[in-house]
């Protein structure tokens, strides 16, 4: 269960940051912003790196590998280069309440490309916590009416999140390594990509002080989100993972409430209702059968448990959490698990 946590905590900094991205988003123009929000998380993160590396060592997390680059460039470019594209040509010819519609795809195409293309587990229980959660945030979005100008801006939206979608599952791949690391190069990357978009359609920069602001919102509701949302990937896998960060639209608009004093509107409520009856259907999930894991050499951070039985050259506590290269051997039991690092077995 601990990338549960991770995945709530992931949303909860990301559902925060709207409410106060609202806040600036009159102060420049869209692409702009969202370049200082991810290039603050990048900055942030490159920081926070380094500052723990030299309290904790560089050993605190396994560091990506040359085989993890492909995975990572894709993500890169799916979500922080053809996504945030497609989202601004999508804005620009699509009303705004059919737009916020069409941003619930991205949870739906993350758990469709989880379990058609990379095989991840699921069952009914688990379908139907996705779908309650995806009705929620359509309701929340819902405008009352769907307007169309046309199926040009409608599709480069779906597009987007079908970007994102593939970002998500892409990342999964990465994520036994270092998640500040991870997030750190993705919202720097993508932070210049979007900057220099904005810049080459003529956009200018706000005051130092907005900077700024939009930097640490972008730190904690982007890079910190996004290192939440790598370890939840880790102990959850894609789809699970999806289903309970979908749940930040919902956080964003009770905290409109409480920041903005915006009114509390009977679809907030029916809202509420919905995801919490989703999420609760994936909390009590319990998925237990024999399964066999095949040998395998890999590196991540992890503890001693029923996975990791391994000796080791150096002395480390039979407690202590740590990463080094280590070899599984082949076993066959029962136990109840996620589709985690050690559980990507098919059914």
């Amino acid at each position: 269960m601990r990338g549960v946590p991770y995945a709530l905590a992931a949303a909860a900094l990301f559902g925060a940051s709207t409410p106060l991205a609202k806040l600036l988003v009159g102060q420049m123009p869209p692409i702009l912003l969202a370049g200082l929000l991810y290039l603050g998380s990048g900055i942030g993160l490159a920081i926070l790196w380094v500052v723990r590396s030299r309290l904790l060592g560089r050993s605190h997390e396994a560091p990506l590998r040359a085989a993890d680059v492909p995975w990572l460039a894709g993500a890169i470019l799916s979500g922080g280069v053809v996504g945030p594209v497609l989202l601004m040509i999508g804005l620009s010819l699509t009303p705004g309440s059919t737009s916020s519609l069409l941003l619930n795809m991205e949870a739906v195409f993350t758990a469709a490309l989880a379990w058609l293309a990379f095989r991840e587990n699921y069952d009914a229980r688990i379908v139907l916590g996705m779908v309650v959660i995806v009705l929620g945030g359509v309701v929340l979005s819902w405008g009352g009416k769907l307007e169309l100008q046309g199926w040009l801006g409608p599709l480069a939206i779906m597009g987007a999140c079908l970007a994102w979608g593939v970002d998500n599952n892409l990342t999964r791949k990465v994520s036994g390594g270092d998640p500040v690391q991870i997030a750190g190069l993705k919202g720097g990357i993508a932070g210049v990509m979007s900057l220099t978009i904005a810049l080459a359609i003529g956009s200018r920069f706000p005051g130092p002080l907005t900077i700024m602001q939009a930097g640490a919102v972008g730190f904690f509701g982007y890079g910190l989100s996004l290192a939440c949302f790598v370890l939840s990937l880790r102990h959850l896998g894609t789809a699970r993972t999806g289903a309970y960060f979908s749940t930040a639209p919902f956080i964003g608009t009770v905290l409109s409430v409480v920041i903005l004093k915006e009114p509390v509107t009977l679809p907030l409520l029916a809202a509420a209702v919905l995801m919490g009856v989703g999420v609760w259907l994936h909390l009590t999930e319990r998925h237990v059968h024999d399964h066999t894991h095949d040998e395998a050499l890999h590196t991540h951070r992890h503890d001693h448990d029923d996975h990791h039985g391994h000796e080791h050259q150096t002395d480390v506590g039979e407690d202590a959490t740590h990463v080094h290269e280590h070899r599984h051997v082949a076993i066959r039991h029962s136990h109840p698990h996620y589709p985690d690092l050690h559980h990507e077995h098919t059914h």
